[in-house]
């Protein structure tokens, strides 16, 4: 194993200046066929790296309330919404956790949004009316969930869930009817949903990740990141809660269970990753400035035993294609080899001061690139105040160099959230935007945000949508549990009010040829945690994307771009051979101009989107 790197706060400040419009005031620049160079896209700075959250931004002071909460909107807009079921209301949120939606799955037209007391089916074949397809109540934990072909897989963590879903609990300390792990559905029947396996684990499971075999297409398998404590051996055997230096402990391991898809009810622990051997406990951050007083509060408080280094991991996300995973682990968050699916290796371990919870990450699509969050509070409490420190509770940005981790920027939603708002980083996904590192993240009752990080250094915001609180008062635990692109539009899961669709608007920061190429990129399927890799056909609006890009930084003078569009426009007025030639001839000219040019990468990437244009031509 590689030895662990610690990499404190960086003097770096967050890129999160607002790029704040009024609701109903979204510019709309560049279309596809457009004969002004870049589309209509103009150079453009950088916004500045801020150093506060904004407390004048549009989305401070928005009105309270469950269903008619303001919004402040730029650059996206919400086209579908969907209050969750009735059977899983628990009055707006009034219960807590108890009926909170928790994470997404995507296959088809359906979007499959876990629960803490069970599932969601949506239909979104019509993105402005989400329908409600099925509800399935099944005491769970969080309920994360992952789909592969008819099977959805959703994690089981509370030591009160049941074997036969039942909300009553098991209050023996052994019991046969306990069930803490993942179950597998089988959703061929959307209408009638079946429980085909229960496939229990030591330590239950508050995330899991599904990961292929690249040489058995008739294999799944599924990494557990547990989090409940360790159960009695009497109750299932093998469960030994020992230190760190017992090989045999159910702790400071990884679980890997092996699904037959044909037979998921022969699916069982194959496996266990040891991927914490020799890391020592990283000292997080202290109190912010309004937690301070509470804090002193908690100082007569019994001291605590000695502490060791991470023991599970929230969350991990596998990136097949790159040989990659990222495990946010609590205390540090994991570059690990996954070439060996039954075998996962860490490659290296980095932990930041700067960070309170290592809780989950996303791979840009390249794999020179990663982004780890932080839940500092546990995603129930505000931790986007005012007074709240800018680089806590956030994301850490890292280039991937030779298989080690570099850190970069940090980068969190700038706007100024209250008291009774839960807020800081969640989950999010990749936007498939041709020669851009661009993701969408939810940040609870912080809203959804849309932000690049192409440069590692100074990522920055394009977009967002927010909520006002649901509760002017007190917290309610609500919010967005994740944002994630899916087949052209962005998906998000509210805690408490249900299930949101909305689409990109274009902005100086994003041309409408960036959006129709991302809306390009099509998966049959699609689970979060496991990263697919973005192939774009070939198409004009890609081609344009690249031009957009160097026309907004400059990347070759203004009279080249111009000219190229131009050329580009006439190229698509023409068919067959003689669009062929024409094609030709524009990638002959941006080879050429790929010396020198002051982004000379991007260039001989239109080049090569040019050409493959050309060889698609009829």
């Amino acid at each position: 194993m590689m030895s662990a790197v610690s990499t404190k706060g960086r003097n770096a400040r967050w890129a999160a200046q607002s790029l704040s419009l009024a609701v109903g005031m979204l510019p709309v620049t560049s279309c596809a066929g457009s004969t002004v160079g870049g589309g209509g896209v103009e150079p453009v700075e950088l916004p500045p790296m801020a150093t506060a959250a904004s407390t004048t931004d549009p989305r401070v002071g928005l009105k309270a309330g469950l269903n008619d909460a303001g919004v402040a909107a730029s650059n996206m807009v919400l086209v579908g919404h969907a209050s969750k079921s009735a059977m899983l209301d628990g009055e707006g949120g009034a219960r807590g956790l108890t009926f909170a939606n928790s994470d997404l799955a995507f296959r088809g037209n359906y979007v499959y949004q876990g629960n803490f007391s069970g599932f969601q089916i949506w239909d979104i074949s019509n993105p402005a009316s989400p329908t409600l397809r099925n509800t399935t109540v099944c005491a769970t934990g969080q309920g994360d969930p992952s789909i592969h072909g008819n099977l959805l897989f959703i994690s089981s963590e509370s030591t009160g869930d049941r074997t036969d879903c039942a909300a009553s609990g098991v209050a023996d300390k052994v019991s046969k009817d306990r069930m803490v792990g993942v179950r597998i559905f089988d959703v061929s029947d959307m209408a009638h949903p079946k429980k085909v396996m229960d496939i229990q684990t030591c330590r239950g499971s508050h995330t899991h990740t599904l990961v292929p075999d690249a040489n058995d297409k008739s294999i799944v398998y599924v990494y557990v990141a547990g989090s409940a404590g360790v159960r009695p051996d009497e109750e299932l055997a093998g469960c030994l809660d020992g230190p760190a230096d017992d090989p045999n402990s159910a702790r400071f391991r990884v679980e890997v269970i092996r699904v037959p898809l044909a037979h998921p009810e022969q699916a069982k622990v194959v496996g266990y990753g040891r991927i914490f051997n020799g890391l020592a406990p990283v000292n997080p951050h202290g109190n912010a400035p309004a937690d301070i007083a509470a804090a002193a509060a908690r100082a007569a408080a019994p001291a605590a035993g000695a502490r060791t280094g991470p023991n599970q991991c929230h969350d991990i996300t596998v990136y097949p294609e790159s040989g990659y995973a990222a495990g946010a682990c609590g205390g540090y968050g994991l570059l690990l080899d996954i070439r060996d699916p039954t075998n996962p290796k860490r490659l290296q371990a980095a932990g930041d001061t700067n960070f309170a919870f290592w809780h989950s990450a996303t791979f840009n699509n390249a794999a020179t690139k990663v982004v780890f969050t932080d839940e500092w509070g546990g995603g129930t409490q505000p931790k986007c105040r005012s007074d709240d420190p800018i680089d806590w509770g956030g994301d850490a940005i890292f280039s991937i160099v030779n298989g080690r981790m570099v850190q970069g920027a940090y980068f969190k939603m700038p706007a100024a959230q209250t008291s009774q708002e839960n807020c800081v980083a969640h989950n999010g996904s990749l936007i498939p935007v041709p020669g851009r590192d661009i993701m969408v993240q939810g940040w609870y009752q912080g809203g959804l945000d849309v932000f690049d990080f192409t440069d590692p250094n100074h990522p920055y915001e394009i977009a967002y949508f927010d909520r006002g609180p649901v509760d002017a008062t007190r917290i309610v635990t609500a919010g967005f549990w994740a944002g994630y692109w899916y087949n052209g539009h962005i998906i998000g899961s509210e805690m408490a009010r249900g299930l949101d669709v909305f689409d990109l608007v274009p902005s100086r920061y994003l041309s409408q040829n960036e959006i129709d190429a991302a809306k390009l990129v099509h998966f049959d399927q699609f689970n979060p945690q496991m990263q697919p890799k973005f192939v774009w056909p070939a198409a004009f609006p890609v081609v344009r994307s690249y031009l957009d890009q160097l026309v907004r930084g400059n990347g070759l003078p203004r009279a080249r771009t111009a000219a190229i569009a131009s050329a580009l426009n006439d190229a698509e007025r023409l068919s067959g051979a003689s669009r062929r030639s024409a094609l030709n001839a524009v990638a002959g000219q941006l080879d050429g101009d790929a010396s020198g040019a002051p982004d000379a990468s991007r260039v001989k990437a239109m080049a090569d989107a040019v050409k493959a244009l050309m060889n698609a031509t009829m």
